[in-house]
């Protein structure tokens, strides 16, 4: 966002706030012109409160966009939290200004109502405070590529208050509430670095030697065009059972739509390199790991 566009943002919440506390600074410019009357005063004093918070809500979201990390911004989420934070403070002092202490006692009156209707909504409650740990943990961000265990896989478009939404690999778009996202572990492949290594594990028979097999695939990972060179992939063996021999192909991954395409190349060009040093290459188990980042082994 442009510097014109954050003074336009701030332009009219600025100048209301300062019109209503200048009226309440000098309230005898006010009774001059529109006479006296407690209402009058109060109502400037509610306006002022009301102003405060819609001047503070726009910057406090300004400075959130103004901190955001690798295009990166902060969840909706937050910033909408903070505004009805805001603005439930001026209502509350709003309230307490028009009714006093009565206002307290009106509250407590309410409580069976409150209790209540909290049990009717309770699925939408549970929802929007998981949205609100989400929010504040910021376990993910938009734009950022997660994995929630059980539910979807795909990239973060919207953090809301009952929901958040994504954008699978297929172009899918999902819809699912925070407090089941709350319950479940989520993998993030975009954080802290959008690098991360892929694993897929392969199982050949006996027929092959371990150190010629290793020889074939290295070879095989080294012409590979989409997975990165650096660091360079390797290949380790897992497993050595009567079934076969599990090796496991390891690579690093430049970020994580590349996924489908990286594991189709690694397939191909191994599958090739078998074939051509004499491998049947019956595959048993192939399984594709990716929550190793870089610094790990």
């Amino acid at each position: 966002m442009s510097t014109s566009q954050h003074v336009r943002r701030l332009l009219w919440p600025a100048l209301l706030t300062f019109i209503s506390l200048a009226l309440v600074l000098f309230p005898a410019r006010v009774t001059d012109v529109l006479g006296q009357g407690d209402t009058l005063a109060m109502g400037i004093k509610a306006l002022s409160y009301f102003a405060a918070a819609w001047l503070l809500s726009r910057i406090a979201a300004l400075t959130l966009d103004a901190t955001s990390v690798r295009r990166r911004p902060f969840p909706r989420l937050l910033k909408d939290m903070i505004s009805v934070l805001l603005f439930l403070i001026a209502f509350i002092a709003t309230i307490s200004l028009y009714m006093g202490k009565g206002a307290y006692g009106a509250f407590a009156g309410s409580g069976l109502v409150l209790a209540l209707l909290g049990f009717a909504i309770r699925n939408v409650v549970a929802d929007t405070l998981s949205g609100v740990a989400l929010g504040i943990e910021g376990p993910f961000r938009i734009g950022d590529w997660v994995d929630i265990d059980g539910l979807a896989r795909g990239k973060v478009i919207e953090i809301g208050w009952r929901t958040t939404r994504l954008l699978t690999a297929d172009r899918t778009y999902m819809i699912l509430p925070n407090s089941q996202i709350a319950r479940q572990r989520i993998t993030n492949y975009s954080a802290p670095k959008p690098e991360y290594r892929a694993q897929v594990r392969i199982t050949l028979d006996h027929s092959m030697p371990i150190g010629r097999a290793v020889e074939v695939m290295q070879e095989a990972l080294k012409s590979a065009k989409l997975i990165q060179q650096d660091p360079a992939p390797d290949v380790r063996v897992l497993d050595y059972e009567e079934a076969g021999i599990t090796y496991a192909l390891r690579f690093w991954l430049s970020r994580f739509d590349r996924d489908a395409d990286c594991r189709d190349e690694v397939f191909t060009l191994v599958d090739n390199a078998l074939r051509r040093a004499g491998s049947i290459a019956p595959y048993r188990r192939i399984e594709m790991v990716s929550t190793v980042r870089r610094g790990e082994d």
